[in-house]
């Protein structure tokens, strides 16, 4: 059975960074992954624009350079690959972490495609993976998709999108413009004012002009093979529909952390850590990046959680 030092669960940015620090430390690592490099930013849709400039998602101190100020979902899969291996990084992708036992200093850890030993675990597994659901009948039919990717497949079709986040708009914009029918169901009165700056007058000037449609203060009832039924505050609506894109939002899997012993507090789910080092209430386990904010996925980020990596793997040397 193979040993390490530490064992990072995540292969996005911050576990790669993660990865980077205990490099540079001397520590001997491993960073495992259930998907593909980056998975949550594999799955992104495919158009997207990062919210942030490339040099705040930089990592290792590598320069990302980007053709525009804002970088793409392409050229971020391709500056983390090239992260990688620069770095030679410890990576071990497509194994997904089933278990973890023991306890600091001695864990072992079932993986898919094994057991390894390791004295310290990093958790950075982000938000991307479990959808919120609408809970409303008709939300397991096929038309209904909790991830976007790309506006052409949803061309001359009508579609529902839920939700008045980035996410959303993109996917409104994107799909009305390869010729959708668009519909905005969203349960606040406008549209989320963290909505990227250059984006929200775009899609309030389309709903403005009647271009997308949207309810506000209204929400989904019911799906129904070729319909939807909406709660609005002028009554309940009915339109022929082929699609519904429910984006709203994503959380982490709270399961996971509460099957490995960490404590979850309040209504939204905040993982026990100590901020100053990033370890949980199980010791010896580490938090990293946007997990660290249980259901309010908006607190960490690439570019405000990068400091983790160096804050727990300092911790972790001094011990």
């Amino acid at each position: 059975m193979k040993n390490y030092d530490v064992v990072i669960v995540g292969a996005g940015p911050i576990g790669l960074n993660c990865g980077i620090e205990a490099k540079k430390k001397g520590l001997n690592y491993l960073i495992i992954e259930k998907g593909c490099l980056v998975n949550s930013l594999y799955n992104y849709p495919q158009n997207m624009t990062f919210f942030s400039t490339s040099e705040r998602l930089e990592i290792g101190d590598i320069p990302f350079i980007s053709n525009n100020l804002k970088p793409t979902r392409s050229e971020a899969l391709e500056y983390y690959r090239r992260v990688v291996l620069y770095f030679e990084l410890n990576v071990s992708l497509f194994e997904k972490v089933v278990n973890i036992t023991g306890t600091d200093g001695q864990f072992e850890i079932e993986t898919s495609k094994g057991h390894i030993q390791s004295k310290k675990v990093i958790i950075s597994t982000g938000f991307y993976d479990i959808p919120n659901w609408m809970n409303v009948p008709g939300e397991q039919l096929a038309k209904v998709l909790h991830y976007y990717k790309d506006p052409s497949y949803f061309a001359m079709q009508k579609v529902v999108v839920v939700g008045a986040s980035n996410s959303s708009v993109d996917a409104a914009l994107e799909c009305y413009r390869k010729g959708a029918e668009v519909t905005m169901v969203v349960r606040n009165t406008e549209i989320s004012h963290r909505v990227k700056y250059w984006v929200k007058p775009d899609v309030e000037n389309r709903i403005a002009e009647g271009s997308i449609k949207a309810y506000f203060n209204s929400e989904i009832t019911e799906i129904q093979d070729n319909k939807v039924l909406i709660k609005s505050p002028e009554g309940e609506v009915e339109i022929t529909n082929d699609f519904v894109l429910a984006l709203t939002g994503y959380q982490p899997d709270f399961n996971f952390l509460k099957h490995l012993g960490i404590t979850l507090k309040g209504e939204n789910s905040y993982p026990e850590h100590n901020p100053e080092t990033m370890e949980t209430n199980r010791k010896g386990i580490y938090l990293a990046g946007v997990v660290c904010g249980g259901m309010d996925t908006h607190l960490w980020f690439i570019e405000n959680s990068r400091v983790h990596a160096e804050m727990i793997i300092e911790h972790i040397s001094e011990i």
